[in-house]
């Protein structure tokens, strides 16, 4: 924990120190929303998505001049990640009984932000893309096993096995990258801006180590039940989420941005005169 405050620390100091030399081109903003989170394991696994994922962060831009050189920034969020499949599908008729195995995830991420944009109705309202590689870090976990049972206080009834899933430097992956895209818009009152994105992230990285050094859970069975539903543990396990998030952002310095000022220049034309002579 100490170790990601002294990451985000660094962040914002860096952030703030290049909003000190140009104030005007600079606006910060909070951000939050939730979606859903999945997984693209291979070999493919019954898979559903787990909604209701939640996304909080700080956001920093810089617009820079002209125009077509568009806007970066840098994102700091809290992202909640995982994956829910069903571990035993075959033995079940129906897809409606199946029992899955749920693993969510908490990580620090850092999007390195492009954002193409335009603006309409006399710089009220923004309209933008965007894309970024993302770096992570997943500081913690929890799981939800519904196959596997553990005898309840009373030893009578079963209940599923569930709780803090434990890292394992021989078996999983802290930190994680990929990319990101998605697009929105946001509503420009004075120096305020609030505005709605949608933004999808593509894991690169696997959240579990593959196979060739990780085989099994012969020995997470023994040693803690129904953690690791993998019996052999995937050659790829990426992240995916989805996030619809609100903005609330402000501009620092009461000049607009310089980019609107900005005009394209004026190229001389060609004056060259043919003269035809015999």
């Amino acid at each position: 924990m100490k170790r990601i405050i002294k990451i985000l620390t660094l962040v914002f100091a860096f952030s703030m120190a290049v909003v000190a030399e140009s104030s005007a081109q600079h606006t910060i903003a909070i951000t939050g929303g939730s979606g859903f989170a999945t997984a693209r394991p291979y070999p493919a696994q019954e898979m559903k998505p787990i909604w209701g994922t939640y996304q909080v962060g700080f956001s920093w831009r810089y617009y820079s001049m002209p125009r077509c050189l568009a806007c970066f920034g840098i994102d700091i969020e809290l992202l909640q990640r995982g994956f829910s499949f069903a571990p035993y599908p075959y033995l079940y008729e129906d897809p409606k009984d199946y029992k899955y195995y749920t693993r969510k995830v908490n990580s620090i991420m850092i999007p390195l932000i492009w954002q193409p944009h335009i603006y309409l109705f006399k710089r009220h309202l923004r309209v933008y893309l965007e894309a970024a590689p993302t770096f992570s870090f997943n500081f913690a976990s929890t799981f939800d096993n519904q196959e596997k049972y553990s005898i309840n206080i009373n030893g009578t009834v079963p209940a599923p096995i569930k709780g803090k899933y434990e890292f394992r430097p021989e078996r999983d992956n802290r930190f994680s990258y990929g990319l990101c895209a998605g697009g929105g818009f946001d509503l420009i009152f004075g120096q305020v801006e609030i505005g709605v994105r949608v933004r999808y992230d593509f894991g690169y990285s696997d959240i579990l180590k593959n196979r060739t050094k990780y085989y099994d859970n012969i020995l997470d069975s023994e040693t803690k039940p129904g953690e690791n539903p993998f019996y052999y543990t995937p050659l790829r396990s990426p992240l995916d989420n989805l996030t619809i998030s609100m903005k609330v952002g402000f501009r620092i310095g009461k000049a607009g941005f310089k980019e609107w000022e900005w005009k394209r220049p004026n190229f001389p034309r060609n004056k060259e005169v043919f003269q035809y002579t015999f």
